[in-house]
């Protein structure tokens, strides 16, 4: 986990939910950073930064096409 790479950040753990499923159905390996903290306290997700989209570097390119295909989507404007 140590070479993943941040791709997107979330402030609202509501927000990550979607991508994470698409993101399974897809087989990427990936991680929330922060999730768990924020769950916790949601009005500190700035200051820790929200909570961040981490993925294998080969995984990169079929992820943000993921995440742009969201933010095209008029019903899904979560990112």
């Amino acid at each position: 986990m140590k070479n993943y790479i941040t791709v997107a950040i979330f402030n609202f753990q509501h927000e990550t939910y979607i991508v994470k499923n698409l993101l399974e159905q897809e087989d990427i390996q990936h991680f929330f950073e922060n999730e768990t903290l924020v769950s916790i306290d949601p009005f500190a997700s700035i200051a820790y930064g929200g909570i961040k989209l981490k993925v294998h570097p080969n995984d990169i390119k079929r992820t943000k096409e993921i995440l742009d295909s969201l933010k095209n989507d008029n019903h899904l404007k979560i990112v």
